[in-house]
């Protein structure tokens, strides 16, 4: 029983890792927009210089509230930030 509960944990926990590593499989159609992104990003402090599209991903090329540049990739669909900012073009 410890074991059952234990991969059930194990699998729950994997679970939202590897989603977040996905861009969109849908149908542009159902993509949000770019602008949409780029607000959400102002709205945090970003300055975005570029928005990308690649492979059901949006790439993102902008700069912090330091001025650091940030390149981030985000789901085209839900708009959920991806671990690896390279994922698109996977």
């Amino acid at each position: 029983m410890k074991l059952v509960i234990a991969l059930s944990l194990a699998a729950f926990a994997a679970g939202p890792a590897f989603a977040a590593g996905q861009c969109s499989k849908s149908p542009k159609d159902k993509w949000q927009t770019k602008s949409t992104l780029e607000k959400k990003l102002t709205d945090e402090g970003f300055k975005v210089r570029q928005i990308k599209t690649e492979g059901g991903c949006y790439e993102v090329y902008a700069t912090d509230k330091s001025g650091k540049r940030a390149n981030m990739a985000y789901n085209a669909e839900t708009l959920d930030k991806l671990e690896n900012a390279e994922a698109g073009e996977n």
